[in-house]
């Protein structure tokens, strides 16, 4: 399946023991048992933290159920639509699953820099009033390009797990009042993206320099970077399955 979903009122992805607390994997396990009178184990391409967005969040999971995937799909949305949404659902091949057999995925956090927030948009991106100088932030994003070590740009993922990622693209774009910085990599660490996005906006505004980037990368201490950004402005957008994508 195919989702998207406004993350505001979900505490991330992944499901919690007390049931009280709203996740996109709790709210879609419980449709989907419901819906396909089926146990559900969901296997999901991102586990995107509280506040985080999907446009194209991908899920999996096995059922005995008879129902065509059309049918599913429009009775998952009746249910919990429109804040969270089944854009297409499909009978996947055999040996499938969304997160083991996905080869990439595309994060996009976007940024507005004007003195008014914008009431329609406030909920998917981060106003932050003042200019950003993005030939700066992108001198400073081709430092994170390659398969590297993100040690300094992540929560700690526990003990003896990699902190090694190899980042396919970095690209920053400005329109008008906003700026979009997409990620694409084989895969993330905890809070990765919006770590750095936070790096890269203090280059922006000259706070850091471009270059440092590289130190920040080579110190592999948390402690190294800067803040983090917030997680509204940030949505999952693609997932790749296949051969690997570098454009």
């Amino acid at each position: 399946m195919l989702l998207a979903y406004d993350g505001t009122g979900f505490r991330g992805w992944a499901a919690q023991r007390d049931p009280s607390i709203r996740t996109v994997e709790g709210e879609l396990s419980a449709a989907l048992e419901r819906i396909c009178d089926d146990p559900v184990k969901l296997s999901v391409a991102g586990r995107t933290d509280a506040g985080v967005h999907g446009r194209g969040q991908v899920t999996s999971f096995a059922t005995t159920t008879s129902l065509a995937p059309e049918r599913i799909r429009d009775a998952v949305n009746a249910m919990l639509g429109p804040e969270l949404a089944v854009r297409s659902a499909s009978d996947a091949s055999e040996g499938f699953d969304a997160r083991f057999s996905a080869t990439a995925r595309e994060y996009r956090y976007v940024i507005a820099t004007g003195d008014v927030a914008d009431p329609f948009t406030a909920r998917f991106v981060w106003h932050r009033p003042g200019p950003l100088h993005v030939p700066s932030m992108r001198r400073a994003a081709a430092a994170l390009v390659g398969e590297r070590d993100f040690a300094s740009f992540c929560r700690n993922p526990g003990r003896g797990r990699s902190t090694v990622r190899d980042l396919h693209r970095v690209a920053v774009r400005r329109d008008g009042d906003l700026v979009a910085i997409t990620f694409r990599a084989n895969a993330f660490l905890h809070q990765m993206v919006r770590s750095l996005v936070g790096a890269l906006v203090m280059v922006g505004t000259g706070r850091l320099e471009p270059d440092a980037v590289q130190a920040i990368l080579a110190a592999r201490d948390r402690s190294a970077a800067p803040r983090i950004a917030p997680p509204n402005g940030l949505t999952l957008e693609r997932v790749f399955y296949g051969r690997r994508r570098s454009s």
